[in-house]
């Protein structure tokens, strides 16, 4: 399976995006797709997670009430949906599968990763 991150663009401040990931290959509706991003000069971090199927989500402290991470199991694709996004926002976004039965935020659990996707948020 691979995953493909699209979506990133340039936006102001209290702006909005949608982050696609798509898988090629087979993937189960229990399969589980994070998003990360990685901010200029730090660390990545976690954002997001979802089954395919939509059904269990989990979200990072930092963009709850803000992000929507949604899933189309049919079109193996996970959307990042992002509202008032802030210039802390600004980061490369990537996307990532696992297969365990549980959320998580570590990395070293996580395959497929895509290739990321920019955002860049201006104030």
């Amino acid at each position: 399976v691979q995953l493909q991150a699209s979506g990133g663009g340039l936006v102001q401040a209290g702006g909005s995006l949608r982050l696609s990931c798509t898988a090629s290959g087979r993937t189960t509706s229990t399969d589980r797709v994070g998003w990360f991003r990685q901010p200029p000069g730090k660390e990545r971090e976690f954002v997001a997670a979802t089954t395919y199927s939509g059904s269990s989500t989990f979200y990072g402290d930092a963009v709850k009430g803000r992000f929507t991470i949604s899933a189309d199991n049919a079109k193996n694709t996970v959307y990042l949906h992002m509202n008032s996004l802030q210039p802390e926002d600004t980061a490369v976004y990537y996307c990532a599968s696992h297969k365990n039965p549980f959320h998580t935020v570590q990395q070293a659990l996580y395959r497929n990763w895509g290739q990321g996707t920019q955002v860049t948020v201006s104030s």
